[in-house]
């Protein structure tokens, strides 16, 4: 049987700026097993609504810009600087073009560029900047509602 598992209040925070999600999680502060918590927090994040969702992704620095990832959300920061390590040793073209394009997508979408960084080259983020621009904004929610839950289990399981 897997291990009792309860997260604190500033350890929800590092999995999920969202502070609806946050509350919605905190109401399960008995323990759980992991399976349970995984569990739980997708519950949670199926009665998120756009606000929250945007809420979310304010939570992340924008990919590529490691003088945002220095400064922004200190609480994630180390968790955001290990998820975004391959774009360190990215060539500065990529970079550049990545940062460029973030802005691109920023004044599009309204919220920046949310994908699961996780074992991602700078180069394949690029491609898939790139290949999700033409979406509808409506599509890019979805779309980075779906990377923060796997950014968000990612997470949580650092903790489990």
């Amino acid at each position: 049987m897997d291990e009792k598992i309860t997260l604190s209040g500033e350890q929800l925070k590092q999995i999920c700026a969202s502070r609806h999600w946050q509350t919605l999680m905190a109401n399960f502060l008995v323990q759980h097993d992991s399976a349970q918590w995984l569990q739980l927090a997708d519950n949670a994040f199926d009665q998120l609504t756009e606000a929250d969702w945007l809420e979310a992704f304010h939570g992340h620095p924008m990919i590529g810009n490691i003088d945002t990832l220095k400064k922004k959300y200190a609480h994630g920061r180390n968790l955001s600087e290990q998820e975004q390590g391959l774009v360190k040793l990215a060539a500065h073209d990529i970079v550049a073009e990545l940062h460029e394009l973030n802005y691109v997508y920023l004044e599009k979408f309204g919220f920046i560029f949310i994908v699961c960084a996780s074992g991602k080259t700078a180069a394949e983020m690029l491609a898939l900047l790139k290949a999700r621009l033409p979406n509808s904004r409506d599509q890019e929610i979805l779309i980075a509602a779906q990377e923060q839950r796997k950014i968000s289990h990612i997470r949580m399981e650092a903790y489990l």
